[in-house]
Order: C-alpha cells, then sequence, then structure tokens
C-alpha cells in the first residue's frame, strides 16, 4: 500500500503535472491550498488536512472511497 503522498504524486504524473503546477492552479481558482513547499512537507510528516486531500483529488478528477477491507 502506498502513502497518500506517492499515490498523488502517482496522479500528478498521469496529468502531467508537478505538484507546485497543482497548488498553483487550484490557488488561482480560491482552494485554500497551502503553498508547494509547505503542502509537500504536511504530505511527508503525514500532517495533511483530510479536507485537503478531497480538494486535491476532486481537482484531479478522483475520488476518495472508504469501505470495509475483505
Amino acid at each position: 500500500m502506498l502513502d497518500i503522498k506517492q499515490e498523488i504524486q502517482i496522479l500528478l504524473l498521469r496529468k502531467g503535472l508537478s505538484m507546485r503546477k497543482l497548488i498553483t492552479r487550484m490557488r488561482e481558482e480560491g482552494f485554500n491550498i497551502p503553498q508547494s513547499g509547505s503542502m509537500s512537507a504536511q504530505l511527508t510528516k503525514k500532517r495533511v488536512r483530510f479536507q485537503t486531500i478531497q480538494e486535491i483529488l476532486d481537482y484531479l478528477g478522483y475520488e476518495l472511497v472508504i469501505r470495509e477491507k475483505k
């Protein structure tokens, strides 16, 4: 299982974006997202708000699904 930072990096690669470009675009569109360096640090330390992850995934065209393990 990959951690959330790795998962987001994979999604960014698929979309042809860097974390910096993503954050810049989202901030320009009015999202309350931390600056690029701060966001990377939060993801590395695993201290990022759940809402921020949801907003990033939504912006990239994905959704987070929580389901019971089998």
